[in-house]
């Protein structure tokens, strides 16, 4: 699938291991898709995103990819339908970091498991890059870029597509 990939594509998905490796995620996900794809500016899904103004706000975009990551994977959304339930994820997320330390909801690195393979991808980004083929495929492309890599972010129910809605 990789040869199909565009120069953008490829600079987006290596983007996407960094920002994990910067992190010290166990793999690259869905929010480092995002994050790779924010720090594009000359490829078709850097001018969709500017177009929508996410570039002028890529604080805030990076800002609620930290809180989502801060709550394990809990959305705003989730976070806001739960709350309907009368689950306060904060007062969850605040007391697991007053036992457990700031960040364990988020850690790195589940305690016992060995460092993350170089260029390891979560099961949600092997979606997300597995749903950019099919998209390209429908749409009667040769390639996959950059663009149906953002198609498919938006297009599935993650964290990315979230945030991003929001």
């Amino acid at each position: 699938m990789f040869e199909k990939f565009t120069q953008d594509a490829r600079a987006v998905v290596r983007g996407a291991v960094a920002h994990a490796d910067r992190t010290g995620a166990t793999a690259a996900g869905e929010p480092e898709l995002l994050l790779a794809l924010l720090d594009r500016t000359d490829s078709p899904a850097a001018a969709a995103l500017g177009a929508l103004g996410v570039h002028e706000r890529r604080q805030s975009v990076v800002d609620a990819l930290a809180a989502v990551r801060r709550r394990g994977g809990v959305s705003s959304a989730d976070a806001a339908a739960l709350a309907g339930l009368g689950i306060d994820v904060e007062e969850i997320v605040a007391r697991v970091e007053r036992e457990h330390g700031v960040g364990a909801l988020a850690a790195a690195e589940p305690a016992g498991r060995r460092k993350r393979v170089r260029g390891a991808f979560t099961a949600e980004a092997k979606s997300v890059l597995e749903r950019s083929l099919r998209i390209a495929l429908g749409r009667g492309d040769r390639h996959i870029g950059d663009e149906h890599l953002l198609i498919a972010l938006t297009a599935g129910t993650g964290p990315a597509a979230a945030v991003l809605a929001d």
